[in-house]
């Protein structure tokens, strides 16, 4: 269940409540444009931002901290407010009749004082009277467009800061070059591989491609763009690309591989083909391999690798989710992450799990990146996404990709560079069990 209202939208409405995040609780066009099933979603349920979209483009909506119910009943509310996006920005309409802020209707979706009122009498429409307990205009709030497209009623949670971070990062500049230097003179204990390959798998959007090029940014000393990224509903990744990282003017490789795929996607025969993931694990699919998400590669083409050798194949893999969406997944996409999850194991391969955006998901991490783990939020995401995925909370790291800025934030370094340890440490894990089976089959 994905939120229509952007990353932008919600923290710009966030900034009028508060250290909060939105979580979506009702979505008009998956749970039905009716006043039962609003209530069945968001009944006893506080405080809430109600959005509805229309097909002019506009997005407008109300602010609760008042619980709905179905009642008849007027509720005071003197901190309620009415809004619209105007471009990015928000026009606000508070209340002028607290006693009067929210009227709970059964047949209706959020309704705010008889003044505005979506999926009005279980319809996918808009009811306005203004002047009445708000005051705006018909044509800033919505320009009498009265039919919606979408309805979305959000949860507002409060986020906590925990009195002590769980766990230890030190955020000074001599930490940052000790990580530097302690990846760039990493060797695998396997004599016949010289770079870690890592595999990053996850959803479209989530930053697979962002993470690459963080981490060149960092060891290049400044933000790069090699690998292609962005905001796209389908994967900008169509190959799979092999990226080798380099370090400084002179390029010099690093001891590890980031190897980039297409995005997972909910339906079977778009996104990255579940069978492809089985050919990159055991390095048969070669570097710009094209991918087709309805055919996986065949053994009897010209461009598979029969014959890998341990240098070819995946010795980790992390998998990449979004912090912003960890608790809207869709199940057919869980699904799949379960299913890659457990070929992964089968080959005994160890894997982590990078939350991306935790600075997006959490306002407290966008104010200071070194209260990561100090966020009461990141921390519930971290054991969702540990649950989900059937992975030890240990095994889940938050990082903040570079997307926007231009300059290299040193903490957002740190927490870049301790993701990359963990997948050399993690690696350094499959070697040793690697040589011990060579071992054991020699005894």
């Amino acid at each position: 269940m994905n939120t229509k209202l952007t990353s932008s939208q919600q923290i710009t409405i966030c900034s009028q409540l508060g250290r909060v995040r939105l979580q979506l609780l009702y979505k008009a066009s998956i749970h039905g444009f009716t006043g039962a099933a609003f209530h069945q979603r968001c009944d006893n349920s506080g405080p809430t931002v109600s959005v509805g979209y229309n097909a002019s483009g506009l997005v407008f909506g109300g602010y609760t901290k008042q619980p709905f119910s179905q009642s008849g009943q007027f509720v005071y509310d003197d901190q309620a407010f009415l809004f619209t996006f105007r471009g990015e920005k928000l026009l606000r309409y508070p209340v002028t009749a607290p006693a009067f802020a929210v009227k709970m209707i059964n047949n209706d979706g959020p309704h705010f004082g008889d003044a505005l009122v979506l999926v009005h009498g279980s319809k996918p429409v808009v009811f306005n009277n203004p002047g009445k307990f708000y005051n705006f205009t018909v044509r800033k709030m919505h320009e009498n467009d009265l039919n919606l497209t979408e309805c979305e009623v959000y949860q507002v949670e409060e986020t906590k800061e925990l009195e002590r971070p769980w766990r230890t990062v030190i955020w000074e500049s001599d930490v940052r070059t000790e990580l530097m230097e302690s990846i760039q003179s990493y060797k695998p204990s396997v004599r016949s591989v010289s770079q870690v390959r890592v595999l990053l798998i996850g959803p479209v959007g989530a930053g697979k491609s962002s993470f690459f090029n963080s981490i060149n940014s960092v060891f290049r000393g400044h933000v790069t763009s090699q690998a292609m990224s962005g905001s796209s509903t389908t994967s900008l990744t169509t190959q799979f690309r092999s990226y080798s990282l380099k370090a400084g003017r002179e390029r010099l490789p690093l001891p590890i591989i980031l190897c980039d795929t297409m995005g997972l996607e909910e339906n079977t025969e778009e996104g990255l083909n579940i069978d492809d993931i089985s050919n990159i694990l055991k390095g048969h699919l070669p570097d710009r391999y094209q991918f087709n998400p309805s055919v996986p590669l065949h053994w009897e083409a010209p461009s598979y690798r029969k014959s890998p050798a341990l240098k070819d194949k995946i010795h980790c893999v992390a998998y990449v989710v979004d912090a912003c969406k960890v608790s809207i997944m869709p199940t057919k996409l869980e699904g799949k992450l379960e299913a890659t999850r457990r070929k992964v194991n089968l080959m005994g391969i160890p894997q982590l799990v990078l939350l991306t955006k935790v600075d997006e998901a959490c306002p407290l991490v966008k104010e200071d990146m070194r209260k990561v783990y100090k966020s009461d939020y990141i921390k519930e995401m971290m054991k969702e996404v540990s649950a989900r995925l059937s992975v030890p909370l240990s095994c889940v790291v938050p990082v903040k990709n570079y997307s926007e800025e231009l300059e290299l934030d040193p903490n957002c370094d740190i927490l870049l560079l301790c993701a990359v340890q963990q997948m050399l440490r993690f690696a350094e894990d499959y070697f040793d069990d690697i040589s011990d089976q060579f071992s054991n089959c020699n005894l």
